[in-house]
């Protein structure tokens, strides 16, 4: 299970309420009262009210945050209420995704009106082209057309080629779509941190499969959002980045370039650190080189003299340090509800008419150990079995009455109850087991005899000592052994339930390793 602090959720919050301005032109949260982001559009009804109703949906937003916030601190000091709270965390959080999709779409429209200004007042400003030589090359451009916005300001229409000055637009407008990826991501991500725990939590079977369906579903959500923002992420990097690029070789700026290689270099390294060890290699990337598009952008900024662009960008920088990205692996796995019961003996009856025995439980997963006390051609009274308890019957396939006792999770155990039964009178008490929803009879079937397991890890590199350690924890006794340049194998055990084991401690250890339960005949 992995624990997500208060910390990482206060962060993430504050990254879902400031995300909009990663693309350098937001509005202030919390400010009914709005401005124009751009000098000149204050006249224009459709863009201000836009404005005013993004506002206002911030503070809705904003408001339902706190309540998750409140939420979350009432189910950590009341644990025993969980299944409540969770129920009420998730409506309220349906209620932020419903706000953020509606901001997004707001957005969009807001940054539109915004560009299309900007294009028709191009022929206000100066067309005049920087030569290389020039200190500031956005010098002449008027005041009112420095936009917040580094990619409305009319320099790059005028300086780039046509084609690449559309791709860096198209590339603009993608912001808002990544910053949409990521908000619903990290949602998400508070969700199935919230179901993770109240699986683990979960007592009844029908209630786990329940939130392990939401949080399955959440998952692939999220594996969809991620590849969405890999997609438009890689297209805003490449655009502007070469956009900025031949400007800057235009213009001589080689220590710019310089610097921009540097970060980009750092970058890819700590990337390749963090590889399969957060939620999303996408979103890590996402926001290594997010951080150096934007430090690069502050620079071209500067030198251009496009003061407002360049303060926006400095805020940008100071967001984006203040977001733990790094969010841990939430990997999950399925838990199978056996019930496991041992061998007792009650002097007064456990069965009657009104409680008769029950029918044996075959589960579809997992492995179940009971002892077959007999097979009967017809149905057999509870006095037969000398009062021992828990008992369950099948009916086979030749309509005989097979009757069980007791549900172990090793066969070690099985056997302890065997010997117990003999003890007490029982004849022929055999072993049997289910793996799987396959039967076997233990004690009849040589061949089942001598199956046993191993654990199978295939990984190119060395097994970290975390994987070392949580494999000496649960296979007390087995080696690991290496067979060739990638397999890792562990045992043999005789026992597939201890096999099973092993193999779900290693997977929780490191989930990017690929493991599987081998049978192997000896």
């Amino acid at each position: 299970m992995v624990e997500v602090t208060q910390t990482m959720f206060r962060r993430i919050l504050i990254y879902a309420l400031g995300a909009v301005f990663l693309t350098a032109g937001g509005v202030r949260a919390q400010q009914p009262e709005v401005e124009a982001r751009i000098a000149g559009l204050e006249g224009n009804a459709e863009y201000m009210s836009l404005l005013r109703e993004d506002a206002q949906l911030q503070i809705r937003e904003d408001s339902i945050v706190n309540a998750v916030e409140r939420m979350r601190r009432q189910l950590r000091e009341d644990p025993g209420k969980r299944q409540q709270y969770s129920q009420e965390i998730l409506q309220l959080e349906s209620r932020i995704f419903e706000i953020r999709n509606a901001k997004g779409r707001l957005i969009d429209r807001i940054n539109t009106i915004e560009q299309e200004w900007v294009l028709a007042n191009l022929n206000g400003a100066s067309s005049q082209p920087a030569g290389p030589a020039a200190e500031n090359p956005a010098a002449e451009i008027p005041d009112s057309l420095k936009v917040r916005n580094l990619v409305s300001n009319p320099y790059f229409r005028e300086q780039l080629p046509e084609a690449d000055y559309a791709a860096l637009v198209e590339a603009q407008r993608l912001e808002f779509d990544a910053v949409d990826y990521v908000n619903r991501y990290f949602a998400n991500y508070g969700t199935i941190s919230e179901l993770a725990e109240a699986y683990a939590a979960a007592q009844a079977e029908a209630d786990a499969a329940e939130i392990y369906d939401k949080y399955k579903t959440l998952q692939g959500f999220n594996r969809v959002l991620a590849d969405s923002l890999s997609d438009a992420w890689n297209y805003i990097f490449d655009n502007k980045s070469y956009a900025y690029g031949y400007l800057m070789d235009k213009l001589g700026r080689d220590a710019i370039l310089s610097r921009e290689e540097e970060r980009l270099s750092e970058a890819a390294r700590q990337l390749s650190e963090l590889r399969g060890e957060t939620a999303s290699d996408a979103v890590t990337d996402y926001f290594l080189r997010k951080k150096v598009l934007v430090g690069y952008e502050t620079s071209v900024a500067d030198m251009l003299g496009l003061t407002s662009a360049r303060d926006s960008l400095r805020g940008v920088t100071a967001q984006l340090e203040g977001i733990d990205f790094r969010l841990p692996r939430i990997d999950v796995a399925e838990r199978y509800f056996l019930d496991y019961d041992s061998v007792s003996f009650s002097s007064t009856p456990k069965y009657s008419y009104q409680h008769p025995i029950p029918e044996c439980k075959v589960y579809e997963h997992g492995t179940i150990y009971r002892i077959l006390l007999g097979t009967f051609n017809t149905k057999r009274a509870v006095s037969t079995f000398r009062g021992a308890y828990p008992l369950s019957y099948l009916v086979n396939d030749d309509r005989k009455w097979c009757y069980y006792a007791g549900g172990f999770a090793t066969r070690e155990e099985a056997e302890a109850a065997q010997k117990l039964l003999k003890a007490r009178g029982f004849v022929r008490p055999e072993i049997v087991v289910w793996t799987d929803g396959e039967y076997r009879n233990l004690s009849k079937d040589p061949e089942a005899q001598h199956i046993a397991y191993r654990v199978e890890i295939v990984s190119s590199e060395a097994l970290s000592d975390a994987v070392k350690a949580a494999i000496t924890d649960t296979a007390e006794g087995c080696e690991l052994s290496r067979v060739g340049q990638q397999l890792f194998v562990v045992g043999t055990f005789d026992d597939k339930a201890v096999a099973d084991r092993v193999a779900a401690a290693v997977t929780q250890t490191d989930p990017a390793l690929e493991i599987k339960v081998a049978e192997i005949a000896e």
